[in-house]
């Protein structure tokens, strides 16, 4: 393969600043809510089990959202979905800030991941049909640090505004900050793809096992890290004696310093490795969470606050280095009219079952304590990164483009 850097052109970087800032908002949406739960505790005065399915719900919709959104984005106008998803996520988070029960308040948070649901996979096939495959991990890098960015500055201004204002306050601000986004995405320009004939069914996505073996690591994946996102907080509060604010600036500023910085060079990484490998990016992402795993487990056993961000700060780097990677390895797989349908596949399975995280970890916390169930998700990444060892057996052996997908592909890109 070239090694020969390819710069990007003016549409090539308008498109990734204009998704890039969808996924900054959307987050900084989902994220806002984590350092709440403190106050929601004492609003609603639900178990950590139902808090836990704060994030669990919108991640259970996601789910069931991601198939069908990312069907239509591989057939219809992909700026047209986005814009969908953008509404979805701000009504829901308004609708969040005016109800007065916990069911309530679950049901219009969970109602926040039809918006992902339906930008996320029309955003990454647009950015791979933009990009040449051998930038893709550091093209879809780039968007994930929208991502990035965006939970950290949520989590930041949700712990900041919440106690100042109270948590209703901080859903009424998330929601307005939809309309930028909302705007800017009607001026992009739609990359090329494959001819609608060539659709792929997702029976015959399912049979190519390289892909099915990326989605049972990415379960267990989801899992430990939206359990660490749901609870952090909550755990540096009550256990390591951060106070509410302390808690969420400190762990949104290792958020934007460390997983943005580690998004970009993993994806730098990754890419590279591809080079030399068919299998590269996978093993940037394995090395990457076997390395973060003992940094986890020193910042939740340790009663030092500065070793607990310095131990979190580690982590997050490498853990972060899986979120380009993992696009560009299921979009080489793929034709480019599957991309959105195969991100839409990857998305209900790994939602559906890692979404249920949160509330175990919660269950784990009613029942024993909230350490005992980190330590827990800790292992089931470590889980996920040792799965990924069949993935590169499956590329191994059957190359990374399966032959049973061949008949799809109008391109040699493709």
């Amino acid at each position: 393969m070239s090694t020969k850097p390819i710069s990007l052109n003016s549409q090539q970087i308008r498109l990734l600043a204009v998704l890039a800032l969808i996924n900054f908002v959307n987050f900084a949406a989902r994220q806002a809510v984590v350092p709440l739960i403190p106050l929601l505790r004492d609003y609603f005065r639900p178990t950590d089990a139902q808090l836990g399915w704060l994030q669990a719900g919108l991640l259970v919709v996601l789910a069931v959202g991601s198939i069908p959104f990312g069907f239509l984005a591989d057939r219809f106008s992909r700026k047209a979905i986005i814009g969908i998803g953008i509404f979805f996520w701000s009504a829901a988070s308004f609708a969040g800030g005016l109800v007065s029960t916990f069911s309530l308040f679950l049901i219009a948070r969970a109602l926040v991941g039809l918006g992902e649901a339906a930008y996320a996979p029309a955003a990454q096939s647009m950015i791979s049909g933009g990009f040449p495959q051998e930038r893709r991990a550091f093209a879809q890098a780039i968007f994930a640090s929208g991502m990035l960015l965006g939970g950290a500055c949520g989590g930041a201004l949700g712990g900041i505004i919440g106690a100042h204002y109270g948590w209703k306050y901080v859903l009424f601000v998330v929601a307005f900050a939809g309309i930028l986004p909302g705007l800017a995405v009607w001026g992009m320009e739609e990359p090329p793809r494959g001819p609608r004939s060539e659709v792929v069914p997702i029976r015959r996505l399912l049979s190519v096992p390289a892909f099915v073996a990326m989605i049972a690591a990415g379960i267990c994946i989801t899992f430990s890290t939206v359990s660490l996102n749901s609870w952090g907080v909550d755990f540096a509060k009550n256990y390591k004696d951060f106070s509410l604010r302390e808690a969420s600036v400190s762990l949104s500023l290792i958020t934007l310093f460390s997983l943005v910085l580690g998004v970009l060079v993993g994806g730098y990484v990754a890419d590279r490795l591809h080079r030399m490998f068919a299998y590269g990016r996978i093993i940037a992402a394995i090395v990457a969470f076997l390395l973060a795993a003992p940094f986890l487990l020193l910042a939740i056993q340790s009663e030092e606050k500065s070793t607990v961000l310095l131990g979190l700060f580690v982590a997050a780097f490498f853990m972060s280095w899986y979120h380009g990677p993992v696009t560009a390895v299921l979009h080489d797989m793929m034709p480019r009219r599957a991309h959105a349908t195969s991100i839409g596949v990857y998305m209900f399975a790994t939602q559906l079952l890692g979404g249920l995280g949160p509330p175990v970890v919660g269950k784990i916390s009613d029942l024993q304590d909230l350490q005992l169930g980190l330590q827990i998700a800790v292992a089931v990444m470590v889980c996920g990164a040792l799965l990924m060892f069949l993935v590169i057996h499956f590329i191994r052996r059957d190359g990374l483009r399966h032959p049973i997908l061949d008949a799809f592909r109008a391109e040699p890109g493709d």
